[in-house]
């Protein structure tokens, strides 16, 4: 009887997730929810910042759309189909929680009949119309949006004394916690429940997510410091932000900015911002270190050393299945010629067999690797690098080399393999750029 009692009292607490994952997902008329454009009346400067940001940009990255419409393709298990077809619910939320496109198919067959508004991606009145989270993975967010301009009801932020002759406001501390990140930052196949996208978990079982509320690092305190020429990682200083949050408004300490670029240079680069994606380059190149170790260099090894010292999260993150970040190793003899090397790209961009890539692989349940998320039913390999924390390369030379080497190591990363974004877009339509993140070289003698 203890157990039976025991079992209702956690599906009563567990009741909220229930109904949002087995029933059908809140619904909202469009009419709720006040365009971007009229938020920027008043916050100019935090619209100029949020305008071709990986937020704003999330329905119109052309490798997201181009995967997520490839993804579909031949898929036959009702499963698999199920989680290529839930990409919309964080890249399109304001269209999902309207009723369109409530799935990737309709988003393909139908671009037309998306309105306006839920093109914008993640955007103003959706962020500051939530509440909380049913859960902190696949965009289970809470909202409780207004009724349009005329009636823009309450918007919520992090102070607590703001006003506005246009809308309420409202204190949220949950707009200041990473589980305001984590709700689109996590997600779960949501058939199988294989963890596809781990950032705010990374982040909440790391070191930034101290115990200790002063020392603690959330989200925020990184990806909201962040502005140009200010890349306000682990490794680098991360001062406060001051300003105005809207025209007229009070002065305060810090301003929370609203570039959103993370490492991705090429999507606002292609929608005409050389500016953030100068940004994404600069906290690419602040992200970690590099180091060699040769001391068993006699028996022809020596060891590359990869530190994470500026993500609060892994290296690295995301959908890291397709990510791509490796080490180029280049070891010449004392003339300049190349007796070895390791991952170095071929003229169309394509990495050779052997490179040294920190990735995730998928497998299909069976042991065999996937390339399609939707068909994950398993991690076959987490190769990644933590916060704070290190790995070691072994690079193994062939028995013939000389005894006077000079060795050049290179941290380098790109939004996707060149070879997939070739196989989605048509090869020759888009070439990644490849950022430096870290390089170091040694002179050796045998």
């Amino acid at each position: 009887m203890r157990k039976i009692v025991g079992v209702v009292i956690a599906l009563f607490l567990m009741y909220p997730l229930l109904v949002f994952s087995c029933s059908k997902v809140p619904h909202f008329e469009l009419s709720r929810f006040i365009s971007p454009e009229t938020c920027g009346g008043c916050h100019d400067e935090i619209y100029a910042q949020w305008k071709a940001s990986m937020h704003n940009l999330s329905h119109f990255d052309e490798i997201y759309r181009a995967a997520a419409f490839y993804h579909l393709k031949g898929l036959t298990e009702s499963a698999a189909i199920k989680e290529a077809e839930h990409c919309v619910v964080c890249h399109t939320p304001i269209g999902y929680f309207t009723g369109f496109p409530k799935k990737v198919s309709e988003e393909r067959d139908n671009p037309e009949k998306i309105p306006e508004i839920a093109k914008e991606g993640v955007q103003c009145d959706y962020c500051h119309s939530a509440t909380g989270a049913y859960a902190v993975y696949n965009n289970q967010m809470k909202l409780d949006p207004g009724h349009g301009e005329a009636n823009p009801g309450t918007k919520r932020g992090p102070f607590k004394d703001s006003q506005s002759d246009f809308h309420k406001s409202e204190y949220s501390k949950f707009h200041t916690s990473s589980e305001m990140c984590g709700v689109c930052h996590d997600v779960k196949h949501v058939v199988f429940g294989t963890k596809l996208e781990t950032t705010y978990e990374e982040w909440k079982k790391g070191p930034y997510n101290s115990p200790d509320a002063e020392k603690r690092i959330p989200c925020q305190g990184c990806h909201m410091y962040h502005r140009p020429g200010i890349p306000a990682t682990g490794s680098t200083e991360r001062p406060k932000n001051p300003g105005v949050a809207a025209i007229g408004g009070p002065k305060r300490a810090h301003i929370f900015t609203h570039y959103f670029v993370g490492g991705n240079m090429a999507m606002p680069s292609l929608h005409g911002d050389k500016t953030k994606a100068k940004m994404a380059k600069e906290r690419l190149e602040n992200a970690a270190v590099l180091a060699i170790d040769d001391r068993n260099i006699a028996s022809g090894k020596i060891a590359v050393v990869v530190k994470n010292v500026g993500a609060g999260h892994y290296l690295p993150t995301g959908l890291t299945d397709v990510r791509q970040m490796w080490l180029e190793v280049v070891v010449k003899d004392r003339a300049g010629r190349v007796v070895f090397s390791s991952g170095v790209a071929d003229a169309k961009g394509y990495l050779p067999d052997g490179a040294v890539i920190f990735n995730t692989v998928f497998g299909d349940g069976k042991g065999n690797a996937v390339d399609n998320i939707a068909k994950a039913k398993e991690i076959l390999r987490n190769h990644r690098i933590p916060p704070k924390g290190s790995v070691e390369e072994v690079i193994v030379f062939p028995a013939n080399v000389p005894k006077h080497l000079v060795v050049r190591v290179r941290l380098l990363y790109r939004g996707a393999s060149q070879k997939l974004v070739d196989d989605l877009l048509g090869a020759g339509k888009l070439r990644l750029p490849v950022v430096v993140m870290a390089e170091t070289k040694k002179d050796i003698v045998l």
